[in-house]
């Protein structure tokens, strides 16, 4: 137990911090937020959301009655990369390709069967145009099992392929290419910014909105004391939800971990310093917390989620855009995260964006607390 008299900051502060704990305690929101809403975005984007390019759903025209084509139409319907659902006559097909019944409609030609023993043979791939990203990978894909199917053929009968190169092709950290393995990881960064930011975006517009700021004016606390009872008890809060989505990832969704619990809880600490910055800034700038819930939803939320990495590659972004994701303080977190699931400790990586994580935080604190003295004091 403090005494009071003998130590008036720290017990005026133990005091703040209990009452910010008890309201915290208090609000079902929060934990909706914190606990639920993370539970939900995980199981969505390791069940819900799938980028993996297998299974893809095609028909299949075989208009040659030749064995070749027989054997080409029996690689494709063995293959991983495709699960051949219809086959029949092309017009037929184009018809389940409009009400999006498949993806694709691969067409083995007549003649194909001649073409094959004159040196040539193709086939043709009819893709839906509308999703850019699935008719490319379904046009490699079977071009992918065309050539495989070829270099066999050629193989078996004792010839030489064209060209005589075996291609090997090995992949590091994710050897699955499953994309729950960084989905999962990167969406751990989406709970932390829900945390850090839209939460602690309503502290300070809360007093303003229950006229309990007033009375905070006439104590001899300290701004800087007074914005460290509002971050440390969200800080935990990140912390022991980030700790939370992290088991989930690990023994529910079966993404591994390669890297050190250390690196992890250090890495999250480190973003949670801009994040809770961010949101205390809004919440000091704005008093009503409607407008900072949906300040903080615009200049957090989403682009953590859209210019971040984490859902578009940013090397593929225009150079505007590229150079605006500088300013996203989860652009640095995302592949540290992504690093310690998957592949593990590199702190040549990671020490770079903690440093700019660390300096993001200290402008959003210095603001809040420059800000907050302006209009308090």
């Amino acid at each position: 137990m403090i005494d009071p008299a003998s130590h008036p900051r720290l017990a005026r502060f133990a005091a703040m911090m209990s009452k910010e704990t008890r309201q915290i305690l208090r609000d079902p929101s929060t934990f909706l937020i914190a606990f639920l809403l993370p539970v939900m975005l995980l199981f969505l984007m390791g069940y819900g959301v799938n980028l993996d390019a297998t299974s893809t759903r095609v028909g299949m025209a075989v208009e040659d009655d030749s064995g070749e084509a027989s054997s080409l139409a029996g690689a494709y319907a063995s293959s991983r990369y495709f699960d051949v659902v219809e086959t029949g006559p092309l017009q037929r097909l184009r018809k389940s390709l409009v009400s999006d019944d498949i993806r694709a409609i691969i067409v083995i030609p007549q003649d194909f069967g001649r073409d094959v023993a004159a040196g040539g043979g193709e086939v043709r791939v009819i893709t839906d145009g509308s999703l850019p990203n699935t008719a490319s990978f379904v046009a490699g894909q079977a071009e992918g099992v065309r050539a495989t199917w070829a270099a066999q053929r050629a193989s078996d009968r004792g010839m030489a392929a064209d060209p005589p190169i075996d291609l090997l092709s090995r992949f590091w950290f994710n050897p699955e290419l499953a994309s729950r393995n960084f989905l999962v990881p990167g969406s751990i960064a989406i709970v932390m910014t829900m945390i850090g930011s839209l939460l602690t975006a309503l502290v300070v517009a809360r007093e303003w909105e229950r006229g309990t700021l007033e009375a905070l004016m006439a104590t001899p606390i300290g701004m800087g004391e007074f914005l460290l009872t509002k971050v440390i008890p969200y800080f935990a809060l990140g912390i022991v939800s980030m700790a939370l989505c992290t088991l989930l990832a690990i023994f529910v969704f079966g993404v591994p971990f390669r890297g050190s619990v250390f690196a992890l809880f250090l890495i999250a600490s480190v973003y949670l310093v801009p994040a809770l910055g961010q949101g205390l800034l809004i919440s000091s700038a704005l008093k009503n917390q409607f407008v900072a819930s949906q300040v903080a939803l615009l200049t957090a939320f989403l682009p953590t989620m859209l210019l971040s990495g984490f859902v578009f590659e940013i090397a593929s972004m225009p150079k505007p855009i590229q150079a605006l994701t500088y300013i996203v303080p989860a652009r640095y977190l995302i592949p540290q995260i992504q690093t310690v699931f998957i592949a593990g400790d590199d702190w040549g990586l990671f020490l770079p964006d903690m440093a700019i994580l660390l300096a993001f935080g200290a402008v959003l604190f210095g603001l809040c607390l420059r800000f907050t003295r302006r209009r308090i004091a």
